[in-house]
C-alpha cells in the first residue's frame, strides 16, 4: 500500500499513476469487494439553476448520482447531455456492469459510489474536514471558495489556470492578489468581463499552478491536465463534486491538493455542511461567506 503524505495527514489507501490504472484495480476486486456484488440501490439526477444576488451572471448544473449502500458517488454533465435512459440504466445494475457503460458520466460516477463505499471521507482515510456555514447560496459559495483556495498555497505573483469557471472561486483568487486563467468549455465572460478560454491544455504553459473542477473527469480532460502538472512540477488542486472520492486516489502523482465535496451540495439547501481537504494544512476555522 502506498501512503500519501500531505502537509498534516495521511492518507491510508493507495494512489496511483492514471485513471485507467484506478479502474482496473477496481475492477479487479483488489480495493474492496467484487464489484460485481455491489448493486446501485438509487440512481437519479438533480438540476438547478442559480443567480445570485448581487451577480450579473447565471449558471445551471446537473449532476447524476447513484447510491451504493450508505455512500452517493456523482459526476455532473453539460445540462440536456445525460439520456433520461440513463438513470433507468443504472438503478439494479452491478458497479462492474456500470464501470464498462457506454457513457463515461455513468462510469466516473460509479467509481466514485464504489471507492465512497470502501474509503469513505473520514480522518482516517486523511480526509480533513471544513465547515461550511449555513446561510445563502452566495455565502455558501464564498465559504467554499475559501477552503478550496487556501490549498493552492501560491505567492502573489502567480498566474491560476482554472479550469471550470466558478466566479466566488475568481473573486476569492483575486482578494489574494492572485492572477488567473478562466477556461471553461462553454466560454463566454467571467463577472468581470473576463474573456473565458475553451482550451484548457493551451492554456495551461503560461501558468503556474492548476485550479480544477472535478468535471473534468466526466468530459475526458482530468488525465491530459494530470499529466502536465505532473511533468511540468505545477501545483494542481482539485475542487470535486464529481467523483470527489475518486480524485484523491491520483494523490503525489500530480494532483496536489483536492477539496472533495459529496452529495449533498452546498446549493442545496442553506444549512450548515462541510468539504473535505486532502493534502493540505488542518484549518483552524472556516472564515464566514455558489458560484
Amino acid at each position: 500500500m502506498t501512503a500519501v503524505t500531505g502537509m498534516a495527514r495521511t492518507t491510508t489507501f493507495e494512489t496511483y499513476a492514471s485513471y485507467d490504472e484506478l479502474v482496473a484495480r477496481v475492477r479487479a476486486g483488489e480495493l474492496g469487494p467484487d464489484p460485481a456484488t455491489q448493486r446501485i440501490a438509487v440512481a437519479f439526477t438533480t438540476r438547478q439553476a442559480v443567480r445570485h444576488d448581487g451577480r450579473g451572471t447565471g449558471y445551471r448544473n446537473e449532476v447524476l448520482s447513484l447510491r451504493l449502500a450508505g455512500a452517493v458517488g456523482s459526476c455532473a454533465v453539460e445540462p440536456g447531455a445525460l439520456p433520461d435512459r440513463a438513470v433507468e440504466e443504472c438503478v439494479g445494475a452491478n458497479v462492474a456492469h456500470l464501470l464498462e457503460h457506454p457513457l463515461l458520466p455513468v462510469r466516473v460516477s460509479a467509481l466514485d459510489a464504489y471507492l465512497m463505499h470502501v474509503a469513505p471521507h473520514t480522518p482516517r482515510n486523511g480526509a480533513l474536514p471544513v465547515p461550511l456555514p449555513a446561510g445563502t447560496s452566495l455565502e455558501k459559495s464564498r465559504a467554499r471558495a475559501k477552503a478550496v483556495v487556501a490549498l493552492l498555497d501560491l505567492p502573489t505573483d502567480a498566474t491560476v489556470l482554472v479550469v471550470g469557471v466558478v466566479n466566488s472561486l475568481l473573486e476569492e483568487l483575486r482578494s489574494r492578489g492572485l492572477s488567473y486563467a478562466p477556461c471553461d468549455l462553454k466560454g463566454g465572460l467571467t463577472e468581470w468581463g473576463e474573456a473565458v478560454a475553451t482550451d484548457a491544455l493551451a492554456e495551461a504553459g503560461r501558468c503556474d499552478a492548476l485550479l480544477v473542477s472535478g468535471m473534468t473527469l466526466g468530459n475526458g480532460s482530468f488525465e491530459p491536465l494530470r499529466r502536465h502538472a505532473l511533468a511540468h512540477g505545477k501545483r494542481l488542486v482539485m475542487f470535486a463534486q464529481t467523483g470527489s472520492a475518486v480524485l484523491p486516489r491520483f494523490l503525489g502523482h500530480g494532483v496536489s491538493a483536492v477539496c472533495a465535496e459529496p452529495y449533498p451540495f452546498f446549493w442545496l439547501d442553506g444549512g450548515p455542511g462541510t468539504v473535505h481537504r486532502y493534502g493540505g494544512p488542518w484549518p483552524a476555522a472556516c472564515p464566514e461567506g455558489g458560484r
